[in-house]
């Protein structure tokens, strides 16, 4: 078997629906199998896709156990020379796969890819290359310097912006979102390590897999990450889980900086914190986004039958060209794949623009908003 898709789903129906449908696009004439775990989603996603899908595995348990646990459970499993670790809110392509699977098979000492991912509207997510958090990449990152510095390649180093998105480069660190490993080598190392809840889990992976003498590689392929725009990293739940994970990752694999570090770290979430508690009492309030579905923004239908999809979405007014100023750019999953819905978005990314997706099937709109 050529891959094997593992998919770890918690309360995204739609998303999910969505995810495994690019999926089947892009895997077409490959051998390939697709396992989804369901962490206790509470909803009927599980029964949904399991009538849309009877070609994939679903694993239903029966407590949310997290995200390194529940894909444990589907690496054990994992039939494929290679595995896709995959998040529930993506959208990939068949570049994106032929192009991971022809790396790695062209470089031995390649461990795992990651890919471009772009968020809802387009706009590129530089969690998709990272360094490893050595002490001094963690100090610049939680101090303020890798933000106040973007393209040093000294203080810089956690999200490497100073190398091009657009080209393929070996980097440290690969995002859980899109990681396309060797599946005897992921089993080797015990897949991910469960003291991880959520986040850290993929650095953590990363670095083993370069501890036993593999290369990790970013490669310039586009592929869909919604979530990348959601995750409200100001507030302070994602400040205090991420930096508990930092300290997870130190406490193993740095331990005799544990003394000073632990510390710096805790300084760091409390700094954080803080922060975020008064970028949303004082800055906030004041710097609300214009929202561009307030009846004044045009709307942009990308169909093959523009009145059928803008009667769905339940848009009266609309054109078939793309404006200069802003807009709302429907796009239909019903006459466009999801490969050219993709490279609609990336090409027509800028301010002022937002992609929806109008699942034709359910005559619903998924947008980064949903």
């Amino acid at each position: 078997m050529d891959l094997t898709i593992v998919i770890v789903n918690y309360r995204v129906k739609y998303f999910l629906e969505q995810t495994l449908r690019s999926v089947i696009e892009a895997t077409q004439g490959l051998n390939a199998e697709v396992i989804v775990v369901d962490n206790a989603s509470g909803d009927d996603s599980i029964e949904f896709a399991r009538k849309r899908f009877p070609q994939v595995t679903f694993i239903e348990n029966a407590d949310n156990v997290g995200f390194a646990r529940a894909n444990n459970q589907a690496i054990a499993m994992a039939q494929g020379r290679y595995t896709l670790i995959l998040n529930p809110d993506t959208i990939v392509t068949r570049e994106c796969i032929e192009g991971s699977i022809a790396h790695i098979d062209s470089h031995p000492q390649c461990a795992a890819v990651g890919v471009r991912m772009v968020d809802g509207n387009g706009v590129f997510l530089p969690e998709s290359k990272r360094a490893f958090p050595t002490p001094w990449v963690s100090f610049c990152k939680i101090f303020g310097l890798s933000r106040l510095f973007p393209m040093s390649p000294r203080f810089a180093k956690y999200h490497l912006r100073y190398l091009s998105d657009l080209e393929a480069h070996e980097v440290d660190i690969l995002a859980g979102a899109y990681m396309m490993c060797r599946t005897s080598l992921l089993q080797h190392v015990g897949g991910f390590d469960e003291d991880f809840f959520m986040y850290g889990e993929d650095i953590d992976l990363s670095f083993r897999l370069a501890q036993n003498g593999y290369r990790n590689w970013y490669l310039p392929l586009n592929m869909l990450h919604y979530k990348g725009e959601s995750t409200k990293k100001d507030s302070m739940r994602y400040v205090q889980v991420f930096y508990d994970a930092m300290l997870i990752f130190y406490r193993k694999h740095f331990p005799r900086y544990s003394a000073v570090l632990y510390p710096l770290v805790k300084l760091g979430v409390l700094l954080r914190a803080s922060l975020a508690v008064l970028k949303r009492i004082f800055i906030a309030p004041f710097k609300r986004k214009k929202d561009l579905r307030d009846g004044s923004t045009p709307w942009v239908i990308v169909s093959e039958n523009a009145a059928t999809a803008a009667a769905m979405a339940g848009v009266t007014q609309y054109a078939e060209t793309q404006p200069q100023g802003n807009a709302i750019v429907l796009l239909d999953d019903g006459c466009m794949t999801y490969s050219d819905i993709i490279n609609h978005i990336t090409t027509y990314s800028r301010k002022g623009i937002e992609f929806q997706i109008l699942a034709r099937r359910h005559g619903i709109v998924i947008s980064p908003k949903s």
